[in-house]
C-alpha cells in the first residue's frame, strides 16, 4: 500500500468539493443560480432534486474541516460560489463574503491549504438571462467576480483557479445539454467553448494586476480510444480527442484550436474570436488535471458533425457507468509535461468513483474505492518518475453530495452523508486514506 512517503518530500494531498454541492444555497444571502431553474425543469435532475440544502456545509464547515484535517491531509480544494459573493452577478453580498473569509481562516487554523476555485458551474441566474456563457461579455463579469472574492480572501489561499471543467461548462452543457443551461445548439456550443476561455484570461489579468500569485486553471481530460483501427474511427477518436482533451489546453498554450474540431465549429465562433487568443493564452502558473474515465468511440455515419457514438468498454465501471482505468491518468500527466506545460507544476485536482455505498451497523465498508484510490495514486506515481511535475493529488469528493443532473442518487465521497439526517460518516476510504497520510512525529 502507497503511503505519503512515497512521493516527494512536499507533495500535496487533499480532497476536492464545490460550493453548490455541498453548502446549501438556502443560506447566507444566496442568489439563484441557473441550476436551480435547469433542476426545476422536467426530466432534467432525478427526482428534481438541487442544491438548496445539499450537505449543509454553510453551518457544518468547521466538522468538515475537521474531517480533512483528522485524514492527515495537507490541504482542501473548494469553490467560492459566484451566487453567495454577487448574488444577482454584480452586486456584492457582505454576508457572502464574510463566510468565505471564516471559511478560509478556518482551514489555516487546521494546517490545511486553500486551493481555491472561482467557478464550479454555478452561473447566477441574472447572467443566465444575459446569455450567459454564450454572451462576449460574461468575461469582464466573471474578471469583476474575481476581484471581489480575491480581494477578501486572496491574501490566504495558496492557489487560485479560475473555472473547473470548461468542457462542461461549455460543451456538456451548450451542446449536449446534460447540465445546466441545458442548450442543445452548435452555435451556443461554439460561442461558450471560447468564451469560457475568454472569461479565464480575462481573470488572470484582472487577479495579476492585483498582484495575485499561483493562478492556473482546471481542466477535465478522458481517455480516448478508438474502436477499431478503421480510418473512420481513429478520425472520430481524434476528433474526440481534441473536442474533449486538446481545444483548451491548445487555446491556452499554444493560441490556436484544434483544425478537425474548428472543422465543425468555425462557422458558429464569434466574429473576430482570434483576436482573442492573446489574452487567452495568459501564462499559467500551475495546471489542474481532472480524470476518471476512458472513452472508447466510433464514427456515426449518417449522422451531423461530429459524427461520433460512445461505445461501452470492457473494463470494470462504477456506478456512473464509467471505466475503471488508471493508465489514462499517468498518461494525461506526462502528455501535459510532454506536449504542452513542460515542468509547469501539475495537480491531480479531482479523481474519484461514484459507488452504491451502503450505511452498515454505523459503517461504510467501500473496499473497491479504496482499490481506485491507490491504483490512481501508483499511476500519479508513475507519471512523476517518468518526469511530469505532479506537486499534488486531491480526491474527488471529501463528501456524498449534490452530483448535479444525478441529484443525490451517486455518492463519490470519502464521507457518507445521510441527506435526511446529514450526519457524516467516514467511510473505510477515508480510514485507509487517512493511514496512508498519516506522518512519523
Amino acid at each position: 500500500m502507497l503511503s505519503r512517503f512515497d512521493f516527494p518530500p512536499g507533495f500535496l494531498f487533499g480532497a476536492a468539493t464545490a460550493a453548490y454541492q455541498i453548502e446549501g444555497t438556502r443560506f447566507g444571502g444566496c442568489g439563484p443560480s441557473h441550476w436551480d431553474s435547469f433542476a426545476a425543469t422536467p426530466g432534467n435532475v432525478v427526482r428534481a432534486e438541487d442544491g438548496a440544502v445539499t450537505c449543509d456545509h454553510y453551518h457544518r464547515w468547521p466538522q468538515d474541516l475537521d474531517l480533512l484535517k483528522a485524514a492527515n491531509m495537507d490541504a482542501y480544494r473548494f469553490s467560492t460560489s459566484w451566487t453567495r459573493v454577487m448574488p444577482d452577478g454584480r452586486t456584492v453580498n457582505p454576508e457572502g463574503l464574510a463566510f468565505y473569509d471564516r471559511l478560509v481562516d478556518g482551514m489555516l487554523e487546521r494546517g490545511l491549504k486553500p486551493f481555491q476555485t472561482l467557478y464550479h458551474w454555478d452561473l447566477p441566474s441574472a447572467l443566465a438571462d444575459l446569455g450567459g456563457w454564450t454572451n462576449r461579455d460574461v468575461a469582464s463579469w466573471f474578471a469583476d467576480y474575481a476581484e471581489a472574492i480575491t480581494r477578501k480572501i486572496g491574501d490566504r489561499v495558496e492557489t487560485v483557479a479560475t473555472i473547473n471543467e470548461p468542457w462542461c461548462v461549455a460543451w456538456l452543457s451548450h451542446f449536449m445539454g446534460i447540465h445546466a443551461p441545458g442548450h442543445r445548439d452548435i452555435r451556443s456550443a461554439a460561442r461558450a467553448m471560447h468564451h469560457v476561455l475568454l472569461a479565464h484570461g480575462t481573470a488572470m489579468e484582472r487577479l495579476r494586476g492585483m498582484g495575485q500569485q499561483n493562478l492556473g486553471i482546471v481542466l477535465n481530460f478522458d481517455h480516448t480510444d478508438a474502436a477499431t483501427d478503421a480510418p473512420a474511427d481513429v478520425a472520430a477518436a481524434a476528433l474526440w480527442d481534441g473536442i474533449f482533451n486538446r481545444w483548451f489546453i491548445e487555446g491556452i498554450t499554444k493560441g490556436t484550436y484544434p483544425e478537425q474540431v474548428l472543422a465543425g465549429l468555425a462557422p458558429h465562433m464569434p466574429a473576430n474570436w482570434q483576436d482573442d487568443m492573446g489574452t487567452i493564452g495568459q501564462p499559467l502558473d500551475w495546471l489542474g488535471v481532472n480524470y476518471y474515465t476512458r472513452h472508447t468511440v466510433a464514427h456515426a455515419p449518417g449522422t451531423p458533425w461530429p459524427a461520433i457514438r460512445d461505445l461501452p468498454g470492457t473494463l470494470p465501471k462504477t456506478q456512473m457507468g464509467w471505466e475503471i482505468y488508471p493508465d489514462g491518468l499517468q498518461s494525461f500527466l506526462t502528455r501535459m509535461e510532454r506536449d504542452y506545460v513542460g515542468n509547469l507544476p501539475l495537480y491531480v485536482t479531482e479523481n474519484g468513483m461514484a459507488n452504491a455505498d451502503q450505511l452498515t451497523d454505523g459503517a461504510v465498508t467501500d473496499q473497491i474505492r479504496e482499490d481506485y484510490l491507490f491504483a490512481h495514486l501508483a499511476a500519479t506515481k508513475r507519471a512523476i518518475e517518468a518526469g511530469a511535475n505532479v506537486k499534488g493529488f486531491f480526491y474527488w469528493s471529501l463528501l456524498d453530495n449534490y452530483e448535479w443532473a444525478e441529484g443525490y442518487e451517486k455518492r463519490f465521497g470519502l464521507v457518507h452523508v445521510d441527506f435526511t439526517s446529514l450526519e457524516r460518516t467516514p467511510k473505510s476510504s477515508y480510514h485507509a486514506l487517512a493511514r496512508a497520510l498519516a506522518r512519523n512525529d
